[in-house]
């Protein structure tokens, strides 16, 4: 899937539950938060193995909910999927 493709289907589906595999075979899951022309930014899913009361740093710093947004590159993205949630 192109560049072009990967920002489209990103774009729609913000706020949705995503797996992303990069071209050096790491594998990330999280909820799309915002989308640039260059990047994909994605929530982590979970608390990240820190429980502050259920708040989470982004409570206090910048509103990402649990931790700190990723930003990926288009051009590392080797494919992208959209998750259901099971709860």
């Amino acid at each position: 899937m192109g560049y072009h493709n990967y920002y489209h289907k990103c774009r729609q589906g913000v706020g949705r539950p995503v797996e992303i595999r990069t071209s050096r075979g790491a594998v990330h899951r999280g909820i799309i938060h915002k989308v640039t022309p260059n990047r994909v930014y994605i929530r982590p899913l979970g608390d990240g193995g820190g429980n502050l009361g259920g708040f989470g740093y982004g409570g206090f710093y910048g509103g990402y909910g649990w931790g700190a947004a990723n930003g990926f590159a288009f051009g590392a993205i080797a494919s992208l999927v959209f998750l259901a949630f099971l709860w």
